[in-house]
């Protein structure tokens, strides 16, 4: 039985509409589990997981177990997680981020060096920051979207400072397959991701309609915004540019001695 894991967000529901609604059949039989990306980081660090969405960061300490789907990524072309505080606070010292093996507590690291990171469940960090309790926060999910409703302003968009310092979309998060279940079965999963997210896109109201129970309160278009954010061409096909930007980060990561050092494999 196939261990399928993803998170419970809009995003991940657009990509894996097809699946889920039983338009798309996997090559064998699967479970699904659904957590947060944290969460879903910790057990492939564990090898527990077979098809899982991840964190690049995450990656980066598994890259040895896993292939990377060309399919099934979340990059921001200049865009990314934010990081926002509130009125006053200009250079934090204590920056919430939502788990250590996020890609967005990677880029906080390496873009503000001299802070200190704390770590948050990414659904209580808004209300962490709104309330003083931490000077600053890295906002992924809706939150990137809805911050300023609490009266939150942007310090940095983590996107945004990425691809200015590489020229290349910012790598979040990547859909991977455990190497054991071998390449043959590997490349089928792929495939069959590939074909859930291009019925999704056939069936697009549908799917947004769909994607929308898992955003935590935004509207049928705030959702829509949300998800042509994080499924888009890269997406579809990783490419070579999609590719160079998880080398450069995972590059970087080790360079800076927070994560073994890596070399990717694709199906």
């Amino acid at each position: 039985m196939l261990k399928l894991a993803h998170s419970p967000d809009a995003d991940d529901a657009y990509m894996f509409f097809g699946i889920a609604s039983g338009a798309v059949k996997l090559p064998v039989p699967h479970v699904e589990f659904l957590a947060d990306i944290e969460t879903l980081n910790r057990l492939a660090l564990e090898e527990l997981l077979d098809v899982s969405a991840v964190s690049v960061h995450a990656f980066g300490h598994i890259c040895d177990r896993y292939f990377v789907m060309e399919v099934g990524a979340s990059m921001g072309e200049g865009y990314g997680p934010v990081v926002v505080a509130g009125p006053g606070v200009d250079k934090p010292r204590h920056v919430a981020v939502p788990g250590r093996l996020t890609t967005a507590a990677l880029l906080v690291k390496l873009a503000l060096p001299g802070v200190k990171t704390v770590e948050l469940p990414f659904d209580r960090i808004i209300d962490a920051v709104a309330a003083g309790v931490v000077d600053a926060g890295v906002l992924i999910h809706e939150g990137q979207i809805t911050y300023r409703r609490l009266g939150l302003r942007k310090l940095l968009d983590l996107g945004e400072w990425w691809t200015q310092e590489t020229g290349l979309p910012t790598p979040l998060g990547i859909d991977v397959v455990r190497k054991a279940l071998g390449r043959e079965l590997a490349e089928k999963v792929a495939k069959a991701l590939a074909d859930s997210i291009a019925y999704a896109d056939a069936h697009r109201e549908e799917a947004l309609r769909y994607a929308q129970r898992f955003s935590r309160g935004l509207s049928l278009e705030e959702t829509a915004r949300f998800v042509d954010m994080y499924v888009n061409a890269y997406t579809r096909t990783l490419g070579a540019r999609g590719r160079r930007a998880i080398e450069e980060l995972l590059a970087r990561a080790a360079e800076a001695g927070l994560t073994p050092s890596c070399t990717p494999q694709y199906v």
